[in-house]
């Protein structure tokens, strides 16, 4: 739900989600969304005295955003912007060459290309190429090992779907999907979400058997999902 958040002269939208959890959570998002998730029936006063202790890093974090929004947003694809990759940023650096392809050097994403080093479709075409094999082989890779923590009889069919509000679902016909949005976060980020929908097979809703579930086979999951929404949501 929408609230608004007064304080002296500011007043801020923000989104409210109450959860079964014990401490609150706020987060901003790169589109300057602020997001509080806070426990289920929790009273206002808590609320708005977390908020005011949060005051500063709300402003620095604000102000962050809407400083870099652009850069964050509208890529060129051409030499001298930055890639995030399992959670690590890498500097793009465009080269002509007589063949296409991609390489990660010392921080870096080394692209050769055999059109002009400024055809930033073109180069973002061989990038996405480069990112798509890396979320087959990397996303199978972690949904095998993530899988081992739980004791299902029937494993649920691994799909990579678009999705505009959500890291992963599970589907009742027995599928779990990821946002390919994914492979820009970091490992352990992945193997969250991946634990998230895996127990979604036993508790459809979120449930407190769910989060009971979920602390059980991935303990760290709240800073896990902040750190997440935080860097790549």
């Amino acid at each position: 739900m929408n609230k608004k958040f007064i304080y002296g002269q500011y007043c801020y939208q923000y989104t409210l989600i109450p959860q079964e959890r014990k401490t609150l959570s706020l987060t901003v998002q790169p589109n300057m969304k602020i997001v509080l998730k806070t426990p289920i029936n929790v009273d206002q006063d808590r609320i708005d005295l977390f908020l005011k202790r949060k005051w500063t890093w709300l402003n620095k974090q604000l102000a962050f955003f809407k400083k870099y929004q652009k850069t964050i947003y509208k890529k060129e694809y051409i030499s001298g912007e930055s890639f995030l990759y399992l959670g690590k940023q890498y500097k793009l650096i465009v080269k002509k060459r007589n063949k296409n392809s991609i390489s990660l050097t010392k921080g870096t994403f080394q692209l050769n290309t055999t059109k002009k080093a400024s055809n930033g479709k073109h180069n973002r075409q061989i990038l996405d190429n480069w990112y798509n094999k890396k979320i087959e082989t990397k996303f199978k890779q972690r949904y095998q090992i993530v899988l081992k923590n739980f004791n299902y009889k029937f494993t649920p069919k691994l799909v990579v779907r678009k999705m505009n509000k959500r890291w992963g679902s599970f589907l009742k016909n027995k599928q779990i999907i990821l946002n390919p949005k994914l492979i820009q976060a970091s490992t352990d980020c992945i193997d969250y979400v991946i634990t998230h929908e895996l127990c979604h097979m036993k508790y459809n809703k979120h449930s407190k058997q769910f989060f009971s579930l979920l602390s059980s086979k991935y303990p760290s999951w709240e800073q896990t999902k902040e750190k997440l929404e935080l860097k790549i949501g």
